[in-house]
């Protein structure tokens, strides 16, 4: 590996960290901790003449990754998914450059597949004999599968309504399942009751890890455009990670010099039964006040408080992008439609993205020439019985 990594700094008081030893948030304010890397050295192996003679995985952007060692890599071929232009599609909805960056087809079927793997790499790179986890589902799996990989014990904690399969696959995974009511809120407060000290917690953003893995979307993204970025990128967000960890990534291309200032809108959307991020950017705030009874199908999308809230609202303002609900309905009927229309059977979550296209166009945040890139995190094969 030819990591470039230096140090750790806060996102929010810019409190500097080392970065050899395992951490989860900031000591100082309990916000999110970001991995910091020399650029002008990555910079100068990491080019685009370099970059393709590597494997078209997720790891070829080594440099800007945390692990230190190739025996520390767990790796199930994540990344490398493709950015399928979506016509029919867009001829339907009003819009002539609309794609798709397909994460379903990630290793355990999305993006989750990303953050995991980078997480549990460095976590046990850095001396961590078991990881845990708060997940309503694809977490829960994409942990379980780099667990097992690793060689390590699991444990995930996961809301007793979360879909059936993701119960399965963490139990052939050889994990071990704590099944808990309520949200993932309560599921995160039952792993931190029943914490062991052998066990190191890889919770959306609580450690800084998961988001290097994720922001190679955006890395991936850059290069597939040949080094340019889209007019708007729509984002299914709980957590958040994807758009945080887009965000940074973006501007470390900008440091090195593979791509201009110029940003996408980052658009979030969410469904109206659990919307804390679009609560907040309708209201002016920078920090997400907690939503109480979180409802939607959408299981990655019931996520009633975020601790990257304001990471999360900070990128949407800075890019001029926007926040926007949708119904579970609504969500359906699109997974449906993407499906007849362009063959890609997208998870409930990424339904939501497609159901917010007329209502970003009809508000006027994404117009009909514009270059869109809808983020599809997970695939409808692992929610089949849903739209039976």
């Amino acid at each position: 590996m030819q990591s470039a990594l230096t140090h750790l700094e806060c996102s929010a008081c810019g409190t500097t960290q080392p970065a050899e030893s395992l951490i989860t948030t900031c000591p100082a304010c309990g916000k999110v901790l970001f991995a910091r890397y020399d650029l002008q050295s990555a910079s100068q192996t990491m080019t685009p003449r370099n970059l393709a003679t590597r494997p078209w995985t997720m790891w070829r952007y080594e440099e800007l990754l945390p692990v230190q060692d190739d025996q520390f890599v767990f790796t199930l071929g994540e990344g490398g998914t493709p950015l399928l232009p979506v016509p029919t599609l867009g001829r339907r909805f009003g819009f002539t450059r609309l794609m798709v960056k397909d994460e379903g087809q990630n290793p355990t079927g999305s993006f989750k597949a990303r953050g995991l793997s980078a997480a549990v790499s460095r976590a046990v790179e850095l001396g961590a004999e078991a990881v845990a986890i708060p997940s309503a589902g694809n977490a829960a799996s994409a942990m379980s599968a780099y667990a097992a990989r690793a060689g390590i014990p699991a444990h995930v904690f996961m809301p007793q309504d979360a879909p059936d399969i993701t119960k399965t696959e963490c139990r052939l995974y050889g994990t071990q399942l704590t099944l808990v009511p309520g949200l993932i809120n309560d599921a995160g407060a039952a792993l931190r009751a029943a914490m062991q000290p052998t066990w190191f917690d890889v919770s959306t953003l609580k450690e800084p890890y998961r988001a290097e893995g994720k922001k190679t979307m955006g890395l991936e993204l850059a290069e597939q455009l040949g080094w340019r970025l889209p007019d708007a990128i729509i984002y299914p967000t709980g957590g958040g990670t994807g758009i945080v960890g887009m965000w940074k990534a973006f501007d470390e291309l900008e440091e090195m010099g593979l791509i201009d200032s110029t940003r996408p809108k980052m658009i979030v959307v969410q469904a109206e039964g659990c919307a804390p991020i679009v609560r907040a950017f309708e209201q002016g705030e920078r920090f997400a006040t907690p939503w109480e009874n979180g409802a939607t199908e959408a299981a990655g999308l019931r996520v009633p408080v975020a601790i990257g809230d304001y990471l999360i609202l900070d990128a949407v303002r800075k890019s001029n992008g926007t926040a926007i609900t949708v119904s579970d309905a609504e969500l359906h009927e699109a997974v449906r439609l993407v499906a007849k229309t362009e063959g890609i059977f997208v998870s409930p979550e990424a339904g939501a993205t497609f159901a917010a296209l007329p209502k970003l166009k009809d508000h006027g945040t994404i117009a009909p020439d514009d270059e869109i890139v809808i983020f599809a995190t997970g695939s409808g094969l692992k929610h089949g019985s849903e739209f039976a």
